[in-house]
């Protein structure tokens, strides 16, 4: 196994360890910096770790002619089981205001992308086909790792402004996130349309 597909598999191996850290109580009770607590602290970590991971196998890959299908089809995996995994974390700390009607809609339509885009990759597997990450799906990706960083750290340093000023940030890059969440599921299904019309 190359150096990029063993940075997939490294991030793959954070996601149980984020649910890990998730489920400890103490560390919620634990304030490090007004409203940002030791687990939040410890997930940002992590996550961000992992994220980087991502940036790294996909230039290695293409610098050393690494590319080959299992990291076609595991890279994006790995970033969708990561970010997934992430959003329920915070979804069940209440980051994300649950009862807010605009960030549960904005969350049903991550995830539901996100379950839609593997089946269509899973349909493309089975025939003997893979369907890489593109662009705007990288884009994506970044936007919502970005969105998740700035969450798990309650949106500062922009509330050293104002809460209100952090708010709106964070309603800012919820926004963005699930705008091209939604332009980059469509255009994976146009593009990849003859997947769906070869498997019937």
């Amino acid at each position: 196994m190359n150096l990029p597909n063993k940075l997939t598999i490294m991030r793959m191996c954070a996601i149980p360890i984020i649910i890990v850290v998730a489920l400890i109580p103490g560390l919620a009770k634990i304030q490090v910096f007004e409203s940002i607590t030791l687990d939040l602290v410890i997930l940002l970590v992590i996550f961000s770790l992992a994220s980087l991971t991502d940036m790294l196998d996909g230039k290695i890959a293409r610098k050393h002619n690494l590319v080959t299908n299992f990291g076609k089809f595991m890279d994006p995996l790995a970033d969708k089981l990561l970010v997934m995994s992430t959003l329920i974390v915070l979804l069940e700390k209440g980051m994300f205001r649950a009862f807010d009607i605009s960030f549960g809609f904005a969350i049903i339509i991550i995830l539901a992308r996100e379950f839609a885009v593997t089946g269509l990759r899973t349909i493309a597997a089975d025939n003997n086909k893979v369907i890489a990450a593109s662009k705007l799906g990288k884009l994506k990706t970044i936007s919502q790792m970005i969105m998740i960083i700035v969450l798990l750290i309650d949106c500062y340093p922009f509330r050293l402004i104002s809460n209100v000023f952090g708010d709106i940030v964070c309603v800012a890059l919820i926004a963005i996130a699930t705008i091209l969440t939604l332009v980059s599921g469509v255009d994976y299904f146009i593009k990849n349309k003859h997947v769906l019309k070869e498997s019937k």
